[in-house]
């Protein structure tokens, strides 16, 4: 088989999985930034809860060179069932944590909060049958990213540092340094921050 061919059927399989758009890219169009998991950091309240997250993620300099020995990447994007109105999804988390919100918008926030991560779970699958796609296609190394912690688990195993599902965990893109909002528009696909109603999940697999 081609690889011209190979990379399309990959491509065509994330469209069936649910994708809204995908496409094959150069590795080396991937946008990676140290700055990047500054946003993990200070302002997710994931951060050192999950195996997946920093401060126990692939420093980003380390990542920044795997990424170098990598030929290709296949960028997804989904549009979640996740839904919020302009207030609400300008700023969730203060939604969610501030108690000066009024209660209709803290039950806006629940329910999105509620169907997102559910879709979570459902990207994350699709990722790995993308995995395993490319695997069974002879591309040994393939390796998916998706958005957002990890949902795998309630309570992750973060004082032990094993994870309980290591064939099904796999990084966010930001927890690595991976500018997707960048590279989404370098690619031609853009992202919108805030997003209008509902969300627009992002994945990627690197593949060689």
């Amino acid at each position: 088989m081609e690889e011209s061919e190979m990379l399309e059927q990959i491509r065509e399989k994330a469209m069936e999985l649910g994708a809204t758009q995908a496409k094959i890219i150069p590795a080396k169009e991937i946008v990676v930034e140290n700055r990047v998991v500054l946003k993990c950091r200070l302002g997710c309240d994931e951060y050192g809860r999950k195996l997946t997250c920093p401060p126990y993620t692939i420093p980003v300099d380390e990542f920044r060179t795997m990424v170098s020995e990598y030929r290709w990447a296949l960028l997804l994007k989904f549009r979640s069932r996740a839904q919020a109105g302009p207030e609400v999804a300008s700023s969730l988390l203060r939604t969610e944590y501030d108690p000066g919100i009024c209660a209709e918008q803290k039950t806006e926030a629940a329910l999105f909060w509620e169907t997102w991560k559910a879709q979570k779970r459902e990207i994350l699958l699709a990722v790995l049958e993308l995995e395993r796609t490319a695997f069974n296609l002879g591309c040994t190394l393939a390796l998916g990213f998706t958005s957002g912690s990890c949902c795998l688990c309630k309570d992750c195993n973060t004082a032990t540092g094993i994870c309980l599902h290591p064939t099904m965990a796999r990084l966010p893109e930001h927890a690595v340094g991976i500018h997707m909002k960048a590279t989404m528009a370098k690619a031609g696909i853009p992202l919108s921050f805030p997003f209008q109603e509902h969300p627009e999940p992002s994945g990627l697999l690197l593949i060689d």
